[in-house]
């Protein structure tokens, strides 16, 4: 609601053309006291979780567990994320969780879309499906079709 007040004041007052302040300097945020050093180290701690310890599969997963999990205030992990990252905690959350879902459903096809959904990290089949189509664009069992239909058309350009 504020950004939609501060556009209209800057409209009315002939500056909507102003240009964007970077991702850094959010207003919500200037008090914080984050340094770059800190924001660094703060996101390498985050990468590792997600990466190598995926703790995305936890379907409990919120910014206090990971905050929790790599021993860093919440709120400067919330700021790491929205202005380093540019998105919010659920949808940074969300893409390791389908980028996994859409490497598990093209190699492992006896696998099912719900076990899929629960191996991720997913506890409902709604939410899911959601984020996967906003992300890839198709609902997951289009996707492994797709990506079944380009394998077998790779093999048989290849042979």
């Amino acid at each position: 609601m504020k950004r939609l007040l501060k556009q209209l004041v800057f409209k009315y007052i002939g500056q909507e053309h102003r240009s964007p302040s970077p991702l850094n300097s959010h207003e919500k945020y200037k008090k914080s006291g984050l340094t770059h050093e800190e924001a660094l180290t703060i996101m390498e701690k985050i990468q590792n979780a997600f990466e190598v310890e995926k703790i995305y599969r936890n379907n409990t997963m919120g910014l206090d567990e990971l905050s929790e999990h790599i021993q860093e205030n919440r709120y400067k992990v919330s700021q790491v994320i929205n202005t380093y990252l540019a998105k919010n905690f659920y949808s940074f959350l969300n893409e390791y969780r389908i980028n996994e879902a859409k490497q598990l459903l093209v190699t492992d096809p006896n696998l099912s879309v719900k076990a899929v959904m629960y191996e991720v990290g997913f506890n409902s089949k709604n939410s899911f499906y959601n984020a996967f189509k906003k992300i890839t664009g198709h609902c997951p069992n289009d996707y492994r079709a797709l990506a079944n239909a380009d394998f077998v058309q790779t093999k048989i350009q290849m042979a």
